[in-house]
């Protein structure tokens, strides 16, 4: 067992939804690198699990995606 990091993770560009199971307060962030997997990730998760869209990852900003 380590010590644990200090350094807060980057993340990758791309698109991010949250996952989480019913009446949870934390849940995962999941990565998909294009919308269409975005899409696809939502679709399969919410069959079983709440989700929420974070937005699109640019160069460390989080933007909305307008049309989702």
């Amino acid at each position: 067992m380590g010590r644990p990091a200090t350094k807060p993770t980057e993340l990758r560009d791309g698109y991010y939804i949250e996952v989480r199971n019913k009446n949870q307060k934390s849940g995962i962030k999941i990565h998909r690198e294009t919308k269409r997997q975005l899409l696809l990730a939502i679709e399969e998760y919410e069959k079983s699990k709440d989700v929420t869209v974070l937005g699109k990852l640019k160069n460390g900003k989080m933007e909305a995606i307008p049309d989702l």
